[in-house]
């Protein structure tokens, strides 16, 4: 005889999607991801660009599924799908990367902290 249970929960209690600096197990990061800023790069340029996901994936040759997961910072890109995203938005993996950086750099200025990039 089966007998019904109750659904175990197997959360710890944060919602990791509304805590993107949460790590299981570690303090809470003070500085976002590099593929945090990297998604977030990419849907600014999209939605400057006035275009739906639809629309950026049928160029670049990725799902919208994919897409939206490195968008919101969920997924790591490689340089390849990095390259094909950027030249479907008219823009360079060099700028892409470079607006990154920018980005980086000025979060970390205003939080005190020096940056360093060797030349």
């Amino acid at each position: 005889m089966l007998v019904a249970q109750a659904p175990i929960e197997l959360t710890c209690g944060m919602d990791i999607e509304a805590e993107p600096h949460y790590l299981p197990g570690r303090r809470m990061r003070t500085e976002k991801l590099w593929r945090e800023l990297v998604g977030e790069q990419l849907r600014e340029r999209r939605l400057e660009r006035g275009e739906t996901l639809r629309e950026v994936v049928k160029r670049a040759g990725v799902s919208a599924q994919y897409l939206s997961e490195i968008e919101r910072g969920i997924k790591e890109p490689s340089s390849e799908i990095l390259a094909a995203l950027a030249a479907s938005m008219d823009t360079s993996l060099l700028e892409l990367t470079s607006a990154v950086v920018t980005r980086l750099e000025t979060s970390t200025a205003s939080r005190g902290a020096t940056l360093s990039l060797a030349a």
